[in-house]
């Protein structure tokens, strides 16, 4: 009886191994990887200019000028291109010493706005227009139509502008990418990888559990007792 528990158990453990042995091996590279990384260089803060210098806000059109046939919910002033700008209900756009609405950032404008952002004179190589950004996208769950500035980096960097309201977003590079491959891996999110909470990786946490547990059994199992004189 003692053999056959013993033989079952190594099967158990063996076979469960074998299944999760790959994950638990991206587990430990990301954590890794993780835990060698600085998360403020991951975000890109090194390459975010520091010092934003723009144009006093003086002589501003009172908002009720901007449209008579507007219903004002919020209303944010904000600097864009160094210019103050009315942000109002989220979707529109008012130079708020003009009342020229905005109704999106052109593709020049949104090439200076990165480069103040930016640090560094890094050239662009080109300006890519998004109107979508699926699930693995570097500018997942991000305001859209946004435009992507892609520089002359060899970190491949890309600044994100959003099309509407000229908000400088995120920007990503070839760390932060690596990064987030292997977040896929650790959250087992395979489909949006920022569901920390998906079945898989619930799954997969239990079946380690059980693993360590028929290790401990298995060693207990085939330890000798020491026999009394």
């Amino acid at each position: 009886m003692r053999k056959n528990n013993q033989y079952y158990t190594r099967k158990i453990h063996r076979f469960l191994g074998v299944f999760i042995g790959i994950q638990f091996f991206f587990w430990t590279l990301s954590g890794l990887y993780f835990s060698w990384t600085d998360i403020d260089e991951i975000h890109g803060d090194h390459f975010h200019s520091e010092h934003m210098m723009h144009s006093p806000a003086t002589n501003l059109v009172p908002p009720s000028t901007l449209d008579s046939t507007l219903e004002v919910a919020t209303m944010e002033l904000r600097f864009v291109r160094h210019q103050p700008y009315y942000w109002v209900n989220g979707e529109k756009l008012f130079h708020a010493q003009t009342g020229e609405l905005q109704s999106e950032i052109t593709e020049e404008q949104a090439k200076e706005i990165a480069q103040i952002y930016i640090k560094g004179n890094y050239g662009i190589k080109e300006a890519e227009y998004l109107t979508e950004a699926g699930s693995h996208h570097e500018y997942r769950g991000r305001p859209l139509p946004a435009w992507a500035i892609h520089f002359d980096h060899p970190e491949k960097l890309t600044a994100y502008i959003d099309a509407k309201s000229g908000n400088f977003e995120r920007v990503r590079h070839s760390s932060w990418r690596v990064f987030d491959f292997l977040w896929m891996f650790h959250t087992m999110d395979y489909a949006g990888r920022d569901n920390f909470n998906n079945l898989l990786l619930r799954a997969f946490s239990l079946f380690g559990m059980l693993t360590i547990t028929s290790g401990f059994t298995l060693f207990f199992m085939t330890t000798k007792k020491k026999r009394k004189p």
